[in-house]
């Protein structure tokens, strides 16, 4: 990255910070987490799914909202992942997803405006079944952590001593995905940096993201992305000049 030359000298820029800024895509993406959350109702719906799982007719009453606006306040919520949901009978329950950016959203809203977390202040807030939840993030840390190697749920749920069918149900709870979806779409995301940041060959790139061929890894990039990795590079370095 070519750095900027300032304009004027005052000493008192860090040495890296120019160089290790992010770009103004980085900030997009955070700008548009910032907007889901710029409606008082949707931001009262998603702190209160913090910390409860209901249905629509519950949370309606709760909130005081209509269920049609209610509906379209969870269905932005839940496109953007910071809420998940499931059917239980006739009935879908939503309830907030246990992610790191969902957490943060969270104890974020309650220090600016001082709610008290109904919670006590030393648990941790967690779906019923929390006794394997830490198990399950250790199983995703060393899922992204190798992410150049094809590991089945059954070879992840022996490794970390876990039910498959527990991994496979909580795994979705706390990622909002399941593991095979959850994964592809973070290959893709990893490739994506890869070809903006680095000159690897395709092929490289295709190996460093597990996939075994780079014909595969084509046709699975051109699926996800609309571009073959190739353009995509092209077209980045394109914008970037």
């Amino acid at each position: 990255m070519r750095i900027k030359q300032l304009p004027h000298n005052h000493g008192k820029l860090p040495a890296n910070l120019a160089a290790e800024m992010p770009g103004a895509d980085n900030f997009d993406t955070a700008a548009e987490v910032f907007k889901l959350l710029c409606d008082g109702s949707r931001l009262q719906v998603f702190w209160l799914l913090c910390h409860c799982e209901e249905c629509v007719a519950n949370l309606s009453t709760l909130t005081g909202q209509t269920s049609p606006a209610l509906s379209h306040h969870l269905k932005i919520l839940k496109n953007a992942g910071l809420v998940v949901s499931h059917r239980d009978g006739k009935e879908v329950h939503y309830t907030a997803a246990r992610t790191p950016r969902a957490q943060t959203l969270h104890t974020m809203i309650e220090e600016i405006v001082e709610l008290s977390c109904p919670a006590h202040e030393d648990e941790v807030i967690l779906p019923e079944f929390d006794s394997s939840v830490k198990v399950v993030m250790e199983a995703h840390e060393f899922l992204v952590e190798n992410v150049d190697k094809r590991i089945t749920r059954q070879e992840l749920a022996h490794r970390f001593h876990i039910n498959p069918t527990t991994l496979k149900d909580q795994f979705r709870v706390i990622y909002g995905q399941p593991v095979a979806s959850y994964m592809r779409e973070f290959r893709m995301k990893r490739a994506m940096e890869l070809l903006r940041t680095t000159d690897l060959p395709v092929g490289e790139v295709a190996s460093s993201v597990g996939y075994d061929s780079q014909g595969n890894f084509t046709q699975a990039f051109k699926a996800a992305c609309g571009v073959l990795p190739t353009e995509y590079r092209a077209l980045y370095r394109e914008k970037g000049r």
